[in-house]
C-alpha cells in the first residue's frame, strides 16, 4: 500500500505492506523528529545550538557523521554549519509562518564544528541547520531496516524497488525528466521553492557556505541520484551551488549515478547515466 503522512515539515510517502508497518514508520519519524527538529527548543539539536557544545546521542552522532564524511566528500559545498546564515536571512521559524524582512542581515561568518567521540563542539556562533540531511537520512533508516520498499522525505527518495521511476518537475509542476533510480536514492535541491522577500532581495533557503547568503545560481533545480539518500541530498546542493560547472563535478564523482539540473533560462541539462557498482 501507499501512504502519506506530515512530518519533518513536509510530506512523506511511503511504500509499505501493512497498516501496521505503516504506524511503526510514523512513530520512527515522530521519535527522529522531536530529536532533530530545529524549531522545537526541547529536541537535542536545539539545545545543542544553545549550548554550544555537549555529548550527542547515537542517532545525532551517526547524522553529524554522515554531515562531516559528505562536507569532505563534496569540497565544502555540503555544509550543515550555516543554521545562523538560514535563520538571520528569515527562515527562524517553520516555513508557513516565516515573514518578510524589512532589512539585510550583517555579515555572517562561516560556521564550524567538530565531534569526537560523540562530543560535539560548535565554534563562535555557529548553529547547525540539519534539516535536509536529516530527511535523507530517515529515509535510508526505513528502507535499510526492511519497515518500506520506497520512501519519499519530501522529495528525497530512498528506493528498494528496482524498477522505480522518478518523475523530476519543474517548480511550476511539469515533468522535465523521467528518472530510473531503481535500487537507490535521488534527492533534489532547489532555490525555486520556499522563498520570501528580505528588503527588496528574494532570499531562499538555499544558502551557499561561501558567502553564508542565498545562493545566486544559473540553475534553480538539481535532482541527483546516488546510493542513499544521504549521499544524493548532499551531491544535490553541491551540484547547484558550484554553478556552471556542477554537472562536470558529478560526472566525474564514482558514488553519483546521474544529476539533472534546470537552468534559469528553461533549459534542461544532465550528466550520463552511471551504472550502480
Amino acid at each position: 500500500m501507499r501512504a502519506s503522512f506530515s512530518a519533518m515539515g513536509t510530506t512523506f510517502v511511503i511504500d509499505v505492506e501493512s497498516s501496521r508497518a505503516l504506524s511503526q514508520v510514523q512513530r520512527k519519524v515522530e521519535g527522529w523528529e522531536a530529536l532533530f527538529s530545529r524549531f522545537r527548543p526541547e529536541s537535542e539539536l536545539s539545545r545543542l545550538n544553545l549550548a554550544g557544545q555537549g555529548h550527542v546521542s547515537e542517532p545525532m552522532a551517526e547524522v553529524l557523521g554522515c554531515a562531516h564524511q559528505l562536507h569532505a566528500q563534496t569540497a565544502g559545498k555540503f555544509d550543515v554549519a550555516v543554521g545562523e546564515a538560514v535563520i538571520g536571512w528569515g527562515y527562524d521559524r517553520t516555513f508557513d509562518d516565516v515573514e518578510t524582512l524589512a532589512l539585510v542581515p550583517r555579515s555572517i561568518r562561516q560556521g564550524a564544528w567538530s565531534l569526537t567521540d560523540r562530543f560535539c563542539e560548535l565554534s563562535g556562533r555557529t548553529q547547525l541547520d540539519l534539516g535536509g540531511l536529516v530527511k535523507g537520512w530517515v529515509a535510508d533508516q526505513i528502507v535499510e531496516a526492511g519497515l518500506a520498499s520506497m520512501v519519499s522525505a519530501g522529495g528525497d527518495v530512498r528506493s528498494a524497488d528496482q524498477n522505480l521511476i522518478v518523475d523530476v518537475q519543474s517548480p511550476g509542476g511539469a515533468t522535465v525528466a523521467a528518472v530510473a533510480v531503481g535500487v537507490g536514492a535521488l534527492a533534489t535541491s532547489s532555490t525555486a521553492r520556499r522563498q520570501w522577500l528580505v528588503g527588496s532581495h528574494k532570499a531562499h533557503h538555499l544558502v551557499d557556505p561561501a558567502t553564508m547568503k542565498p545562493a545566486v545560481v544559473p540553475s534553480h533545480t538539481v535532482s541527483v541520484v546516488a546510493q542513499t539518500a544521504v549521499e544524493a541530498e548532499a551531491a544535490a546542493k553541491a551540484v547547484l551551488l558550484m554553478g556552471a560547472t556542477g554537472l562536470e563535478w558529478a560526472a566525474q564523482q564514482p558514488w553519483i549515478r546521474q544529476a539533472v539540473a534546470q537552468w534559469n533560462d528553461g533549459l534542461v541539462y544532465s550528466t550520463a547515466r552511471r551504472q550502480a557498482a
